[in-house]
């Protein structure tokens, strides 16, 4: 009898598990359950965390380390990419300005800067780049992006003609945008954003309301940031606020789009074609994916529901292992033929890496059991 084949490609279980880690988890319960299962595994990302890994996995490159300013000024040590001989940057947001940088006490919605993206992405263009990825995912920010653009000289000035201070809500102050100082080769690569949503950048599911509540924000605060962002876009003049892709990582799309002249992509796909993900679906009989939250942003362009989508297409079954499942309006239950939520197995004392290797060995002698 022919061995079964499985994909194993989770995204990360944020703030528990790298995507690396829970697909090792995941192999290693589907093994001890059932050794004869052939398993090919591709750790999963989509702009966020785990981007850069990702891309590093797929295509020949250099990972590189930089000390830059945290989301609230701290000094931390982040790593970008260059691939293709130097020719392609890639950025990863998460690691200069996301949310995993910062305690839940600490968070701060208002305040929170994406200067450190910023000094990844000048670095990026001092190295020679032709093209430069800015993975968008995992942010702790809400500022539009103008931290990361004053990085690499642009102004933003009230009407005084004083430089405002970081974070979101200083934005409601925005008189002018000088770009003047902007770096001198910011025009001449190629910029995408690698976004993880498909959030335009106001509204119900936009920045600051859908996205900022997990980032700090109370009820005023959101309505604050959405109001600032709201005048950013205004001073701007951008039109490109209503598009998707915008609202990710607290409206750094926007920024980049508006001011940079970037264009977004969906980080998934971007990441699909390095790992050659169609090819190995077309190889699997089963793809077991999987994510911290399943919640209605998992259809909103993150990497579990575009491979759910992917898997579909070719008629091959798709699992999604989920640390716990937001119930909500909007959350499309049927992306998936099924769903396994590791919360209500979980035991306080066990760790995310031993409660997902139970779930997954649970899960396969079930499967096998049945076949």
């Amino acid at each position: 009898m022919i061995s079964p084949r499985w994909l194993v490609a989770p995204q990360e279980f944020k703030g528990t598990l790298t995507a690396a880690q829970a697909a090792e988890a995941m192999a290693r319960g589907i093994r001890e359950s059932s050794p004869e299962v052939v398993l090919d595994i591709a750790p999963l990302a989509d702009g966020g965390p785990g981007t850069v890994d990702a891309l590093l996995a797929g295509t020949r490159g250099e990972r590189r380390t930089q000390v830059v300013q945290g989301p609230l000024g701290t000094p931390v040590e982040a790593h970008w990419a260059l691939l293709d001989e130097g020719r392609t940057a890639v950025v990863e947001m998460a690691s200069a300005s996301g949310l995993s940088l910062l305690t839940p006490e600490s968070l701060d919605a208002r305040r929170a800067s994406t200067y450190g993206t910023g000094e990844l992405m000048r670095a990026a263009l001092d190295a020679g780049c032709e093209r430069l990825i800015v993975g968008l995912g995992g942010s702790a920010t809400t500022d539009g992006g103008t931290g990361a653009l004053a990085a690499l000289g642009y102004r933003f000035l009230d009407a005084q003609g004083q430089t405002l201070p970081p974070g979101g809500a200083a934005l409601s102050g925005l008189a002018r945008v000088d770009a003047s100082g902007r770096h001198p080769r910011l025009g001449t690569v190629e910029l995408l954003g690698a976004t993880d949503v498909t959030s335009p950048l106001l509204g119900p599911d936009g920045a600051a309301r859908l996205f900022a509540p997990q980032k700090g924000a109370d009820a005023a605060a959101v309505e604050e940031l959405e109001a600032a962002l709201a005048h950013l876009a205004s001073v701007v003049g951008a039109a490109s606020a209503g598009w998707p892709g915008t609202g990710a990582a607290g409206g750094f799309g926007f920024g980049l789009v508006a001011l940079a002249g970037a264009r977004l992509v969906p980080g998934y796909e971007l990441v699909s074609r390095a790992l050659g993900l169609e090819r190995r679906v077309l190889l699997a009989d089963v793809v077991l994916t999987g994510e911290g939250r399943f919640d209605r942003q998992t259809s909103l362009g993150k990497g579990p529901g575009g491979l759910a989508r992917l898997a579909r297409e070719h008629g091959t079954p798709v699992v999604l292992f989920a640390g716990r499942v937001e119930r909500e309006d909007g959350l499309e239950l049927d992306l998936f033929h099924e769903v396994v939520e590791l919360a209500p197995q979980a035991r306080p004392e066990d760790s995310a890496s031993k409660t997902l290797c139970e779930a997954a060995a649970r899960w396969c002698a079930a499967r096998l059991k049945g076949r």
